[in-house]
């Protein structure tokens, strides 16, 4: 049963039974983008989100029709396709609106069978309900526990866009042998209990990639782009020595040029050159331990990975963009489709093998961290959706609402909204399989994370559809069942043992933070954005900050500590032609804001350091401080974005640039922007300092 959704407005110029029509099927009418303030949906917006999800509004005759179907159904129906039951809590609505003497029987994942009283175990279940007058129903029933645990200790860790860290064994990229390697350093070094990495899912290839982690061709599988060639155990028997040689001086360029020469991190070339390794590696044959390793693996994955490897395969040979393909392929089920990937057997073999080692690399990673004493390990980050011509958007294109793309509205901060060009999906679609392909995602992530960062986690509730061809400002919102979301997304999250965070950054609807809170669910929360925004606006004294949250100063979004402390972030908006106010006007306000927020530390004492007589530099002390208001809060982790440590000016993403900025490009870099590597970081005076500030508190809650 859908969880309930605050009030909508009426709007005011749509016709009623179009209003009754669409509240019906969870499509918003109206949004407020300000608590004083309604904005009503346009009739086309309404009329073709209901089209995407399969109801014909397009005349007064097909909404009445519509309706009236509708209405009938949930009138007629003993059971929604999914029914949540929490550990503990009460009979889900839907079971208590059942007709009197109901019988109830539930089969179980685990291949039991209950009459549904009393406890049953985790899991997604089969129930059917019989009524007095002989109708029949069947259902998923979610069974999952009340709440994640809270962690039982603060803990510190890193925050690093794992492509830009490299090391000197890199080749043009960071990679998972560095992300093993700063794992075991930190945990072990530092103290740290967690790294957080970027999104490490699948890109959709072509030239040039898109570079951005958070439109990946797959969520449900990793890239390869992130192995270690020579991690991988092949790499010792490979019998064309001269290539290898070859490619590892290649592979020396790339990294050279990006470390010592300036250069960008050039995605497709590092790709380039992996892939003709990876292809050396597949003429090695298998040992027999590892065979059965990868048959496993083959095995455990099913469809998914053969559906993923396919397109990969055929990618190859059609291009990227799977709507452009020949029709018959456009079907993963079709029998053309089915040929082709016959036809294509040692192809799809070597994406299939090349996701397998990935996974494999990214597991050690995890058992690294975890063996160097982090209480959470990997922290991997789920991106909010998929890019449409990906290999998601083809092997699942039934779950996806087709002629639309995920955004957000107008708001205070961009007046023409937001259009992220990521197809949603279908809630309807997945009720009716049980949230299969939302938890088949998350099983997926959860073999190798020790926590989940969910971005944009209001996603999980209501998300902003833009129709295709149109502005953002012509969308509107189309609520999920946000109650079998949580509970598909603790259910896994338990059985993996790992814990879950929502960036839950901006305007957020009424009750989510509430509703996350509840399931034990952390939050985000960013320093310069936790003011008293119901009170007099001033920054919120540390003892205020909720406890259940990853806090930090900064994101891959914003700009850095040490650019916002001297403002050097406006001046870079403004070089590019970013600002939409005067200059002058956008510096004295960033001034303001950081003076204020200092003033905030100094009268804390937090501010060691920068009268001179400890020698440490002002802005370096100043980012200390910074860190030291953030042990302050009871905030349960707290989270130091690696380029901070070192004074890097240059944020890693600018939102509002394209070709303008070179967004998920650059390498971690020093103060002066000399690119500093995983070797340099572990011995850089400055990274320790900062460290030594972070662990003086590190696992204190009192706060």
């Amino acid at each position: 049963m859908p969880a309930a959704q605050p009030a909508e407005p009426p709007a005011e110029d749509l016709p009623e039974d179009l209003t009754r029509l669409a509240a019906l099927h969870g499509v918003a009418t109206s949004y407020r983008p300000s608590p004083d303030r309604t904005v009503p949906a346009s009739a086309t917006a309404v009329t073709l989100a209901l089209a995407a999800l399969g109801v014909d509004a397009s005349s007064p005759g097909t909404v009445r029709a519509a309706l009236a179907a509708r209405e009938a159904e949930l009138r007629e129906r003993l059971l929604p396709p999914t029914v949540v039951r929490w550990d503990g809590g009460a009979d889900p609505p839907a079971l208590a609106a059942l007709p009197a003497g109901t019988r109830l029987r539930v089969d179980t994942e685990q291949g039991e069978r209950h009459d549904g009283a009393g406890r049953l175990p985790y899991g997604v279940h089969r129930l059917t309900a019989t009524a007095p007058d002989g109708r029949t129903a069947e259902a998923h029933l979610i069974v999952a526990p009340a709440r994640l645990p809270t962690p039982a200790a603060r803990s510190h860790g890193l925050l690093v866009q794992l492509y830009s860290l490299l090391s000197r064994r890199s080749w043009g990229m960071g990679d998972l042998g560095d992300l093993g390697e700063l794992a075991a350093w930190a945990g072990r070094s530092l103290g740290a209990g967690f790294v957080q990495v970027n999104p490490l899912h699948a890109a959709v290839p072509g030239v040039p990639t898109d570079p951005s982690p958070y439109r990946p061709s797959s969520r449900r599988f990793p890239d390869p782009v992130h192995l270690r060639i020579e991690d991988v155990p092949e790499s010792a028997y490979v019998t064309d020595h001269e290539r290898a040689r070859a490619l590892r001086e290649r592979a020396g360029r790339l990294r050279e040029g990006v470390l010592d020469k300036g250069a960008l991190i050039d995605r497709d070339a590092v790709w380039e050159l992996k892939r003709e390794a990876l292809a050396l590696l597949h003429e090695v044959p298998l040992g027999p331990g590892r065979r059965a390793a990868y048959c496993d693996y083959l095995a455990e994955q099913g469809t998914a990975l053969e559906d993923h490897a396919t397109w990969c395969a055929l990618a190859e040979v059609h291009g990227s963009d799977w709507h452009r393909w020949p029709e018959g392929l456009r079907d993963p089920r079709s029998a053309d489709t089915d040929r082709a990937r016959r036809e294509l057997m040692d192809r799809v073999d070597f994406h299939s093998r090349l996701t397998w080692l990935t996974d494999t690399q990214l597991t050690a990673a995890q058992h690294t961290a975890r063996e160097a004493g982090m209480p959470v390990g990997i922290v991997h980050d789920l991106a909010v959706g998929v890019h449409p011509r990906g290999a998601d958007s083809w092997a699942q294109q039934e779950y996806f609402a087709a002629g639309m793309s995920v955004g957000a509205p107008p708001d205070a901060f961009n007046s023409l909204g937001q259009d992220w060009g990521l197809p949603p999906w279908r809630p309807d679609r997945l009720a009716a399989s049980g949230y299969a392909p939302f938890r088949g995602l998350l099983r997926g992530l959860f073999r190798y994370a020790g926590a989940l960062r969910v971005d944009h986690v209001m996603g999980l509730f209501r998300l902003w559809w833009v129709p295709e061809g149109r502005p953002p400002t012509e969308g509107t919102y189309v609520h999920y069942d946000a109650e079998a979301m949580l509970a598909v997304l603790v259910l896994e999250a338990d059985r993996a043992g790992a814990v879950v965070i929502g960036e839950d950054l901006g305007t957020v609807e009424p009750g989510v933070r509430e509703a996350l809170r509840e399931r034990g669910v952390l939050g985000t929360s960013v320093l310069w954005f936790e003011r008293d925004w119901t009170g007099d606006g001033r920054p919120l004294p540390p003892e205020r900050w909720r406890a259940d949250c990853l806090a930090t100063a900064t994101t891959h979004d914003l700009p850095s500590t040490a650019a916002r402390l001297t403002g050097e972030h406006v001046e870079l908006r403004d070089r590019l032609g970013l600002l939409t106010r005067p200059l002058e006007e956008e510096r004295a306000e960033a001034a303001a804001d950081t003076a204020e927020w200092l003033d905030v530390l100094a009268r804390l004492g937090l501010l060691h350091g920068t009268g001179g007589h400890t020698g440490t530099p002002a802005e370096e002390a100043e980012i200390q401080a910074v860190h030291r208001f953030l042990l302050r809060t009871p905030a349960r982790m707290v989270g130091l974005w690696l380029p901070d440590a070192v004074g890097d000016r240059r944020p890693q993403n600018l939102p509002g640039t394209w070709d303008q900025y070179p967004n998920w490009r650059l390498p971690v870099a020093d103060a002066e922007g000399r690119p500093v590597t995983l070797e340099d970081l572990a011995a850089s005076p400055r990274l320790h300092a900062l460290i030594d500030v972070v662990r003086e508190r590190g696992g204190d809650l009192d706060g």
